[in-house]
Formats: structure tokens, C-alpha cells, sequence
């Protein structure tokens, strides 16, 4: 499915968040914490964005990797980065399944996804291997979009998700892949579920901000400096 939706993804993200994502990625960016030479991780990065906005903090002496196991969302990743002016430290994007991360444990400073958190198909492992793959007192940021409680936000989220957006993606060709995203944001834990979640990988510190009236929520959690190995 992402596959065939990697043409019309940064297109249809903008219009279904009216080019509000590039702001909730740059905050999710602001709460990894990272600066000049820190390693970080994208996991499930699709093309780019999160992974280009961590480039930007971590020069000079930085790494980025963006991991996704979607071959045509890495290559329109590649060819945005490569595009992007005046970015010194150019991500790597290379093939990874979030479930087995292919890096030694606590290899980098800060791990982060952004709307890919709900497509893991198995949630608690994937926590736990985004929590394995950093430093004690790294950092692990999730940025996922989830359901308002309060009316009238409620209501037009309703309307939005379940109607407007499908629609849309049926104008793209891709009906399946946009009737999934609503079903896939109401299996998806609620923002204490998520906490909860994120604690029993293993991860501590953790809080979460909600923006953009409540739809989008933005979680992170430090690596204990003394942690034992979660499986």
C-alpha cells in the first residue's frame, strides 16, 4: 500500500493538514533534544520530512538515518533531501523494518516517528526497539495523529476523517490506502494509552503535548540511565 500511495503522499499530506505537518514535524525535532553531532533515528520516515527537519539540528558532525520498508518512499526521500538547499548533513535512507532494527543497541542519541507509530504491527515491540537503539538518556518521540474527545472539534474530525479524506484519496487513485488512515487512527492507542505503552518498553520522563486543537499528539520518553533489556 505505501507502495502504490508514495506518488501523491507529500501532495495529499498537504492538503489534508493544510501544510501544518512541517510545523508538528519541527516540534517533534524540538523535543528529541538533539543539536551539532547528535545520531538520530527516523523509523518509518516515508519521504523525508521528519528525517530532513533532524539534518537541520544536528550539523556540524551529525548523522541522520531515515528507515522505512516502503523502496519507493525512500526514493522520493532521497531525491527530496538531496534537493534541499543549504543541508549539510544529508540523511542516509536505507531499508529497515521497525520491529527488527538493524543497529546496535544505544547507538543513537534520539530515535523519532512521525504518523508511522500506527502502522507497526505489533505496537509494544516497536516501542521497544526504538527504546534499544538509544543512549541512556536519549530520547524517543513519537508524532501520531489521534482522536479529539471534546465537541465541536470532535464533530468535524468525524467528518474529515471518515468522509473527506477517503474522498480524497479515491481524486488520488488510492481509495484503499485513504480509507485505511481513518481506521487506523481509531485502533491506535489514546494519548495516556500511548504513555502507558511507552513505559513498559522501558522508556521514563514521559510526557505528551496535544495541538492543533487536539488531533495531533506528540509523545516523548528518556532512555534511564540504568535500564534492563527489554524483550
Amino acid at each position: 500500500m505505501f507502495e502504490r500511495i508514495a506518488g501523491s503522499y507529500d501532495l495529499l499530506n498537504t492538503v489534508m493538514t493544510a501544510g501544518l505537518h512541517h510545523r508538528w514535524r519541527a516540534r517533534a525535532a524540538d523535543l528529541a533534544r538533539v543539536g551539532s553531532g547528535s545520531r538520530v533515528l527516523d523509523v518509518a520516515t516515508g519521504t523525508g520530512d521528519l528525517a530532513i527537519e533532524l539534518a537541520r539540528r544536528v550539523s556540524p558532525g551529525g548523522e541522520v538515518v531515515g528507515s522505512d520498508f516502503a523502496e519507493g518512499m525512500l526514493a522520493r526521500a532521497r531525491a527530496k533531501a538531496s534537493a534541499v538547499d543549504g543541508l549539510h548533513v544529508q540523511p542516509r535512507f536505507e531499508w529497515g523494518d521497525a520491529l527488527d532494527l538493524p543497529y546496535a543497541d544505544g547507538y543513537f542519541d534520539a530515535v523519532t516517528v512521525g504518523f508511522g507509530a500506527r502502522n507497526f504491527a505489533d505496537l509494544p515491540r516497536g516501542l521497544a526497539e526504538m527504546a534499544r537503539v538509544v543512549r541512556p538518556g536519549g530520547r524517543v518521540v513519537i508524532l501520531e495523529i489521534t482522536t479529539p474527545t471534546e465537541l465541536p472539534l470532535s464533530l468535524f474530525y468525524r467528518l474529515w476523517f471518515d468522509c473527506a479524506v477517503p474522498a480524497l484519496g479515491r481524486l488520488a487513485g488510492n481509495s484503499d490506502a485513504y480509507s485505511y488512515l481513518p481506521s487506523s487512527v481509531r485502533r491506535f492507542p489514546a494519548p495516556a494509552e500511548l504513555a502507558a505503552e511507552m513505559e513498559r518498553a522501558g522508556l521514563r520522563e514521559i510526557g505528551w503535548v496535544l495541538t492543533a486543537g487536539g488531533i495531533i499528539a506528540i509523545h516523548a520518553g528518556t532512555v534511564p540511565q540504568s535500564r534492563q533489556r527489554q524483550r
